[in-house]
């Protein structure tokens, strides 16, 4: 993270920060979508209703995130969303007609475990960051204190 002296924002550099409209957490929402294709799959659902209903889900949590005060750019909230189905659609109409039944548990549990450990990373990431972002925000706020004493005693020193 790195201040910038003009605006006077932080700017995440890790590799979780979130981009215009690709970002790490674009291979989550890909998992996502896997995810959601495979328990569709499973659940019998109609191929129309079941297309619907991931749409549906993945929108929801976009605005759950929004909800939630998650910041993102709007585009990147839209790729969520888009690349979510990316996931959706593979899972369901190419992966999981051609996989056994305990093979596509198997591979649920397995993406599960692993969409869950990036989340896991990537939420550890940003609280790092909003931890850094927190104390360079009070040492800015004690440096800014800092100069307008040196400046207060300047100007009561030099009567200005």
């Amino acid at each position: 993270m790195r201040l910038l002296p003009k605006k006077l924002k932080y700017a995440r550099t890790d590799i979780w920060r979130e981009g215009k409209w690709l970002d790490l957490w674009s291979v989550v929402h890909v998992f996502s979508g896997l995810l959601v294709g495979f328990s569709i799959y499973l659940l019998h659902m109609d191929a129309v209703l079941g297309t619907m209903l991931a749409a549906v889900v993945l929108i929801a949590y976009e605005l759950f995130e929004i909800y939630a005060e998650i910041e993102e750019a709007p585009t990147n909230r839209f790729m969520d969303v888009v690349v979510g189905m990316v996931g959706y659609v593979p899972a369901y109409f190419l992966i999981s007609p051609i996989l056994t039944s305990e093979d596509l548990v198997l591979t649920f549990v397995l993406l599960l475990v692993l969409n869950s450990a990036l989340s896991i990373a990537g939420w550890h990431a940003s609280q790092k960051a909003l931890d850094i972002e927190k104390h360079l925000r009070t040492r800015l706020a004690a440096d800014r204190q800092r100069l307008k004493e040196r400046s207060k005693r300047f100007r009561s020193k030099h009567h200005f």
